[in-house]
């Protein structure tokens, strides 16, 4: 990196008139700030020189991409000359709102950043790292920051933006992932309105499994509050306290913070709004300050629920952040902090801008989470905040568990309940949808117009059958998302029984198989049915299946219990009279026996069981427009 010295010269010199290469200005420039701009595009039939090589075309990027790296400086870290988890969040919301208006073309203001959990927080990301100086350890002075964002998927006025944080250790070129996260931003008029937003084309696999998912995860955040308001109205009213040994419970009135902020240009974005950036990093300041009350030492940041932005903030106004640990477990605290904002009249009200909780931890010297002490919660909203903690606590366990995780590593069924019941759905939807976004389909077979496709991974075979049928696609998605009456059309199935109806779009049934196991039992399995509507033009109807556990239902000992780990129907409109009906299977070990034989060529029962499948449609579906 250039000294300061050279850097004054250079100025001069640009002050006195003389030219200086453009790569040297470029060097300056990049080297002694982070870049949040991509590589120069490419003119048309330009090619990029490697030396030594052979040039090659090099793929398209998406054009909401946005990629910054930032140089780690001591203003940029605690004190513990670790890099502030506060400056990590204004990068995090510049980079997206970056990419959020490449796409809009016009300003975009946060409307909501998703649970951020920190693979490694920013501590033990290097306990002993290579290159380390003084001893210290984590995100330090020197290092690096790469943050990538783009949109994935828009829709009316809001996106979704996706961002990758990762850290990257330049002695030793070791790069380390920290976090994952998801921003909506709306887009703005000149006037604060609402702005329609073009549709956003993925085109790599990647891109078309986030756009297709990003619908679901819409979908979740927006039933976030009744699922907690279920949640409580399910568990004891009572408080109980923890009995923790040798601890004694400190009242939560002793961790409680307020401070405030005068907003100033510095602190705006280019729009003369408070940067929500800034204020994201002021909240996790007094979070932090609550938490080390309670634990007397420097706690470490894991988890931030959703910040929600209910209201924009400007230059002059003052900003009121208060925290309070709400309830300690035995090694992490949730700490709860919010955002007023008031002009310079004490007598108008605050007005609420932002709230979040986030979850905090204190580490030993071998980076392994310490005890906590008890909270004793405040009487009236300090029991209800202590009892909201820990159903959210048991939220984020089912949320990491059930949609974090990669198929390998959870058990097929997954146990239902009401806490879970939302992420259980929406893992069901997402996880067909990633099936059908796959890129590698190659068609083994077809015959009477039924196409079977097959789709080889490392732990799984994979299957897609379909064909186009005579009837509307939303005639076919009602008739096909009722389980009891898939026996008229299937020969696998012997019956089914709706055992619980959980809305109008998830249900579970009892299926039994007229399969019989290698036990010489008729299968039968506890299956979770979740369909949904199209959310945008060119999504189709889809109707997923996986396997649940219901106390209600064990296993007995008359059946063999089955599991389906991924499967359902995706239903195209081709026309208006005309759809393209698929489905899809996930194979497990019982269903690969029937996948090679009809893939091999020694049975065409998938072409039968299909054709049967094509009759029940057309048969039903004037008794079904009739009905409706």
């Amino acid at each position: 990196m250039l000294s300061f010295f050279w850097l004054r010269c250079l100025l001069k010199m640009v002050k006195g008139n003389i030219v200086v290469p453009e790569e040297i200005l470029s060097f300056c420039c990049n080297g002694l700030q982070g870049s949040t701009s991509p590589p120069r595009a490419q003119e048309p039939g330009e090619r990029e020189e490697v030396p030594g090589a052979m040039a090659s075309p090099s793929p398209a990027r998406n054009p909401t991409e946005v990629q910054m790296s930032q140089l780690v400086l001591p203003c940029h870290t605690n004190h513990r000359g670790e890099l502030s988890t506060g400056q990590l969040l204004k990068w995090i919301d510049t980079a997206a709102c970056l990419s959020a208006e490449r796409h809009a073309g016009c300003p975009c203001v946060t409307a909501s950043m998703d649970d951020i959990y920190f693979e490694h927080t920013i501590s033990q990301l290097y306990i002993n790292p290579p290159g380390q100086r003084d001893g210290k350890s984590g995100v330090c002075v020197g290092q690096v920051v790469n943050i990538k964002a783009k949109v994935n998927r828009a829709f009316n006025s809001s996106m979704e933006v996706g961002i990758q944080v990762s850290y990257e250790d330049l002695c030793s070129g070791k790069h380390c992932s920290i976090c994952k996260a998801y921003a909506t931003f709306v887009a703005q008029g000149p006037s604060g309105s609402k702005v329609k937003l073009k549709p956003l084309t993925p085109q790599t696999e990647e891109e078309k499994i986030e756009h297709s998912i990003a619908a679901e995860r819409r979908r979740m955040r927006l039933v976030h509050k009744e699922t907690l308001k279920d949640l409580l109205t399910h568990s004891p009213r009572e408080t109980e306290l923890e009995t923790r040994d040798g601890s004694v419970a400190v009242p939560a009135e002793k961790t409680r913070v307020e401070s405030v902020e005068l907003v100033l240009p510095p602190h705006a974005n280019h729009q003369g709004n408070t940067f929500g950036g800034q204020i994201m990093a002021w909240m996790e300041n007094v979070a932090t300050i609550a938490a080390s009350r309670l634990c007397h030492a420097h706690p470490t940041l894991q988890t931030i629920e959703m910040f929600h932005f209910r209201g924009p903030s400007q230059v002059g106004d003052r900003l009121v952040l208060k925290a309070i640990v709400n309830n300690a477990f035995k090694n992490s605290m949730e700490v709860g902090v919010c955002a007023e904002a008031y002009g310079q009249e004490m007598s108008v009200s605050r007005r609420h801008i932002n709230s979040a909780f986030m979850t905090f931890v204190v580490l030993d010297q071998e980076g392994r989470p310490r005890t906590l002490p008890m909270v004793a919660p405040e009487p009236g909203d300090g029991e209800r905040r202590y009892r909201e903690a820990s159903a959210r606590k048991k939220i984020r366990l089912d949320r990491k568990y059930v949609v974090s995780c990669k198929q390998t590593e959870v058990p097929l069924s997954v146990p239902w309940d009401q806490s879970n019941k939302v992420y259980l759905s929406y893992n069901n939807v997402s996880a067909l949808k990633t099936l059908v976004a796959k890129a590698n389909w190659a068609l083994a077979r077809e015959k009477e117009k039924v196409r079977m496709y097959t789709l080889e991974e490392d732990k799984f075979l994979s299957f897609r059958i379909e064909m186009s049928v005579h009837i509307a696609a939303d005639q076919a998605f009602f008739l096909l998302s009722d389980l009891r009456r898939r026996h008229e059309w299937d020969s696998h199935y012997a019956s089914a029984e709706l055992v619980q109806q959980v809305d109008d779009d998830d249900m579970i049934y009892h299926v039994v198989s007229q399969k019989l196991s290698r036990e010489n039992k008729p299968q039968d399995f506890v299956i979770l049915a979740s369909r949904r509507k199209p959310c945008g033009k060119g999504d189709p109807y889809v109707v997923a299946f996986r396997s649940v556990t219901l106390p209600t239902h064990p296993a007995s000992a008359g059946f063999t219990r089955g599991e389906t780990l991924c499967s359902g129907f995706c239903i195209w409109p081709e026309s208006e009279e005309t759809s393209k009906v698929a489905y899809y299977n996930q194979a497990t070990p019982g269903y690969l026996n029937y996948v090679t034989t009809n893939v091999a060529g020694l049975s065409s029962n998938f072409c039968a069981t299909f054709k049967a499948c094509e009759k029940f449609l057309l048969k039903n579906k004037e008794d079904l427009i009739v009905r409706l």
